[in-house]
């Protein structure tokens, strides 16, 4: 089984790959525009040729002539080297194409305050049909078809019964948020804090119910 990558091991790996976005070490993803809908289809073909080569296969989503691709290793719970070696070769094939960078796309995660994460992780993996994936807070709850939000527990030191303990974190480009946090705030929210900005911001809605606005 092929060893899961560190967080300092993938960020030394994608030195050279600025076009391919992470996920903590959970998994790792390209998006790229191609010129049209063939090119789209030739790029997905080409990159189907070098996936069957390494036996080792990506998650691909084709909007015309938008093309995602998510890697990872899933019998080893995250990102290896075989999925940098695959995104290596997937940029060699947009080029080939012609086809040009996307930035990541906005993610959501829902993110649950308690205070013993063992206890509570099996009955929303149970009830969510979601399987165990390594993050960088701990073990994440994950669709195991990447779609819907990633489930992840925050640490709590004591009870906070005078707050919602369920938020959802949105990620969007670090060029986005600001814009981001504006849009929410003409929307009738409310800015509780921007003390961890530009990493974060924490919003709320009129009934109290927060969001918090990451960068990615």
């Amino acid at each position: 089984m092929p060893e899961l990558l560190t967080m300092q091991e993938l960020d030394t790996a994608l030195v050279g790959l600025p076009a391919v976005h992470k996920s903590g070490t959970s998994l790792l993803r390209v998006r790229v525009r191609a010129p049209g809908f063939p090119q789209a289809v030739d790029l997905v073909s080409r990159v189907a040729t070098s996936a069957q080569e390494m036996n080792h296969h990506p998650d691909i989503d084709v909007r015309f002539d938008k093309v995602t691709f998510t890697l990872s290793t899933h019998s080893s719970g995250g990102v290896t080297a075989l999925d940098v070696e695959l995104a290596q070769r997937i940029m060699l094939h947009a080029d080939a194409v012609g086809a040009r960078v996307l930035p990541p796309a906005a993610r959501v995660e829902l993110a649950i305050d308690t205070l013993d994460a063992d206890a509570i992780r099996p009955f929303w993996r149970a009830g969510l049909g979601y399987v165990e994936r390594r993050g960088d807070e701990g073990i994440e709850l994950h669709n195991p078809d990447e779609v819907g939000p990633v489930v992840w527990f925050q640490p709590m030191v004591q009870p906070r019964p005078d707050r919602n303990r369920i938020h959802f974190d949105v990620y969007v480009a670090f060029d986005e948020a600001p814009q981001r946090v504006a849009d929410v705030v003409d929307a009738g929210g409310r800015l509780v804090t921007d003390e961890f900005a530009p990493d974060w911001w924490v919003l709320a809605d009129a009934d109290g119910n927060e969001l918090c606005v990451c960068t990615q």
